[in-house]
């Protein structure tokens, strides 16, 4: 259960609004388990005292259901030292990455918990309302995940940016050792 026992109404309706968006942004790439306010429907651990109920569970669509990643949504009030020694730390500690949205004007206070409380987060990203739509910035990400990303077989993929291939189709190696034709003009006759 979260320090924050009982969030202001307003905030919990944003709280549920955020998870119940980036559901529908990630539903296409894993299967999503969510636990808005107190429901408690996709844990992620094992035994009665490891299992954590974090906002979004990340699970593969595979047949395995690998779990890929861990997201925990906080609200103004909710960004604070108890929550982030009491959920955030326990999060970070799973094999899965750990992505933390906070609101805009909170990211310098999560950035700061997390330093001094040791607690590992792969992504930070902060939202804000714009009108009716919710807006995403991702504003930290870990070291690790910042490397150059590794292919399936462990090899760096390459750094060069590949070039692209151009619409005309290329000159054949015949055409491409004789010379240029110059134009020939055409003399007005008086």
């Amino acid at each position: 259960m979260s320090p924050i026992l009982v969030r202001p109404v307003r905030e919990q309706l944003e709280h549920d609004r955020v998870i119940r968006l980036l559901q529908a942004k990630f539903k296409r790439k894993y299967e999503v388990g969510m636990n808005p306010g107190v429901e408690q429907s996709a844990p992620v651990g094992t035994g009665p005292s490891s299992v954590v109920f974090p906002d979004l569970v990340l699970t593969s669509l595979e047949r395995g259901h690998r779990l890929q990643g861990i997201i925990e949504v906080e609200t103004g009030e909710s960004v604070n030292h108890l929550e982030a020694l009491a959920q955030w730390a326990h999060f970070s500690r799973l094999r899965a990455p750990f992505h933390l949205y906070v609101p805009a004007g909170m990211v310098d206070v999560a950035r700061r918990l997390c330093e001094e409380n040791q607690i590992h987060v792969n992504e930070i990203w902060s939202y804000h309302a714009v009108g009716d739509q919710i807006r995403f910035t991702l504003v930290h990400r870990s070291r690790e995940v910042a490397a150059a990303p590794r292919a399936r077989n462990g090899a760096r993929r390459p750094s060069a940016p590949r070039r692209k291939k151009s619409a005309r189709p290329a000159k054949s190696a015949a055409a491409a050792r004789k010379p240029a034709r110059k134009p020939v003009r055409s003399q007005k006759r008086k």
